[in-house]
Parts: structure tokens; C-alpha cells; sequence
């Protein structure tokens, strides 16, 4: 299992993966063709589900961290030392650091903003 420096670190990284993808400005003007993509056919399920994925910090949040976890797995070579269920509770751990700093940035925005 990885050790909960590493996934912490993941988580860290999750959440500013998921800001990237969610709210900041470099990404704005793909997040922008997306969105007219959808309103083009706002009845289409997958433009939908596109369009809440790319909006929504949980969806993305859970995305963004899976990815950052295997990537890191993969990369250092360390998928294979433990079963498929527990790189699963790895994901959820990674996934829920992310959500939780990203609760806190929205808690901390709404008061000082």
C-alpha cells in the first residue's frame, strides 16, 4: 500500500488538478467550446454529462485524482505490490483529501469573499 505521505501528496495535487480543470482561467477557453458544443444539442446526454463533468469539483475532483494515483503507480512501477481493491481505497483516500481541501477553498471564499 502507499504510504500516506504519498497520498497525501496525491491529494494535494488532486486538488489542484481539479482547479485547474474546474475553475482557472488557462483552461477557460476549451471549458467555453465544450459548453457551446453542448448548447448546440442541450438534449444530449453525453454533451451533459461532459458539461457537469468539467463543472463540477466532485466529478472532476474524483476523475483528476484516479488519474494522478495510476499514473504515480504505473510510473514507479509499485501497481502490481497490492491488490486491485486496495489502489481502490487508495483512489477513494486520494479523491477524498482533494474534496475536502477543495470544501475548505470554498468555505474560506465565501467567507473572505
Amino acid at each position: 500500500m502507499t504510504d500516506l505521505a504519498t497520498l497525501a501528496l496525491l491529494g494535494l495535487a488532486g486538488y489542484r488538478g481539479t482547479q485547474l480543470a474546474v475553475h482557472d482561467t488557462i483552461l477557460d477557453p476549451l471549458r467555453d467550446r465544450i459548453i457551446a458544443w453542448h448548447e448546440r444539442r442541450q438534449d444530449s446526454p453525453v454533451r451533459t454529462a461532459v458539461v457537469t463533468l468539467i463543472s463540477c469539483v466532485y466529478c472532476m475532483g474524483w476523475w483528476v485524482s484516479g488519474a494522478l494515483l495510476a499514473t504515480y503507480l504505473l510510473v514507479t512501477g509499485t501497481f502490481d505490490e497490492a491488490p486491485l481493491v486496495v489502489h481502490g481505497v487508495e483512489w477513494l483516500a486520494v479523491a477524498g483529501l482533494a474534496v475536502l481541501l477543495n470544501r475548505l477553498d470554498d468555505a474560506l471564499g465565501r467567507v473572505h469573499g
